[in-house]
């Protein structure tokens, strides 16, 4: 059985100001420098999932001893920040509880909002960025498959994901808890990524019409505003428009504050009528000090946790559907991965019979002086099928095997019986 190990942290464990600081990509990684350093010893696969609300290291080991006490480490290594930053807001899981705790997630078990139906989005690319990256091997293949599988059928058969609440919806909530209707308020909105895009789609939704969107990469602003019949201004804009601005929601994937203290009060210079910032990006957009500023609401992504409506009730009953789900695709999987173990076994086992088989022909055809090429090619065939016959049986069983318990005993009982790991005939 392959051996996996995870090390993360979620919102759950550590305060937005300790995440944002490790929040990374697949592609920013030495991922090649990594599995071939000494340093980690049997490391052969990693994946990193990084959103807003957790940012989790997956590794595959060859042996289940080589993860232990390194993850801190090989997190530190990757994201550049010094373990006793993130240690004590960490939680570290091996090898099966690591496949029910990923299960969890992609079904939006984990998420700040139960069924949120954007993280299946955001472990399909941690997925498939690992691919791109060549980071992930059959052992976490396996598992990323197997997960996006499992946020699948959740939200095929079961209702956890229906009338969604994501943190942009949140945010919203928010807004109109401090306002009332917004249909008539100024918005600003920046940032199109996919929560950005999900915020306009809820506002556009309840009524709002006064909408000007801002985008670092400013083409894109400009295709969603002409696409919504909205406003649109570059980023330079950004400090005239939040002066103008009622809500500003804020969800950009900026390193760095992009509105900073400075920015809010000068904003704020001419004006007495209330500021709402909304700020559910991580790293934070938006700096903290502008809490200080008069008349200015400063709201982050960990403090848009408020009381569910019966939605969320009705997705609570959906629980031991999914948690079902999860042990279906559990057992699937421990299957796959016992298969993968097996498949090794069964081409040494076959590789090892065809050189013997090899062998004693080249020892035999020397002494057949008078055998003609046709009687030849008849003795390699019925030497292969020869081989075939006898290994067909215990292939077969092996395979049927390879979902039981105790498929590495019998393993481990073949490979010492036929001496597989010696390579000579």
């Amino acid at each position: 059985m392959p051996h996996i190990s995870l090390i993360g942290l979620s919102y759950k464990t550590a305060p937005i100001a300790v995440r944002e600081q490790l929040s990374c990509v697949i592609a920013d990684l030495p991922a090649a420098a990594l599995t071939a350093t000494s340093r980690f010893s049997g490391l052969r696969e990693v994946v990193v999932l990084s959103t807003c609300n957790r940012v989790e290291l997956y590794a595959a080991f060859e042996n289940v001893g080589d993860h232990a006490g390194v993850m801190g480490v090989l997190l530190s290594e990757i994201t550049g920040v010094k373990t006793a930053v993130f240690l004590p807001n960490s939680y570290q899981l091996n090898d099966q509880a690591v496949t029910h705790h990923l299960f969890r997630v992609a079904a939006g078990l984990e998420s700040l909002v139960l069924g949120e139906p954007q993280i299946l989005g955001q472990v399909t690319q941690a997925y498939t960025a690992a691919v791109a990256a060549k980071t992930i091997g059959d052992t976490l293949d396996a598992l990323f498959r197997a997960a996006i599988r499992v946020g699948k059928r959740a939200r095929a058969e079961t209702a956890v994901s229906r009338n969604p609440m994501s943190t942009s919806s949140l945010a919203i909530a928010h807004a109109e808890k401090r306002l009332g209707d917004l249909r008539h308020k100024q918005i600003l909105l920046v940032g199109m990524g996919e929560m950005g895009r999900l915020a306009l789609k809820r506002l556009k939704a309840r009524g709002a019409k006064q909408i000007t969107l801002i985008n670092r990469t400013d083409s894109r602003a400009v295709a969603l505003a002409a696409a919504h019949h909205i406003a649109h201004h570059p980023f330079a804009a950004l400090p005239a428009a939040l002066a103008d601005a009622d809500v500003v929601i804020s969800a950009t994937s900026s390193p760095a504050a992009v509105l900073t203290g400075a920015m809010v009060a000068g904003a704020m210079a001419d004006r007495r009528r209330p500021l709402i910032l909304l700020d559910i990006a991580v790293p934070r957009d938006i700096d903290p000090a502008a809490r200080a500023i008069p008349h200015v609401e400063l709201t982050d992504a960990d403090e848009l946790q408020s009381s569910l409506d019966e939605a969320l009730a009705a997705r609570q009953q959906e629980l031991p559907k999914i948690e079902a789900i999860i042990r279906e695709e559990e057992t699937v999987l421990t299957a796959k991965w016992r298969m993968n173990t097996v498949k090794p076994l069964i081409i040494g086992l076959r590789s090892r019979a065809d050189r013997i088989r090899q062998s004693e022909l080249e020892r035999v055809f020397p002494n057949m002086d008078s055998i003609d090429p046709k009687t030849r090619q008849q003795l390699q065939y019925f030497s292969r099928a020869l081989i075939n016959k006898l290994l067909h049986e215990p292939t077969v069983r092996l395979k049927a095997r390879a979902a039981d318990a105790e498929t590495a005993v019998y393993a481990d009982a073949i490979t010492d019986l036929f001496d597989l790991n010696n390579q000579t005939p």
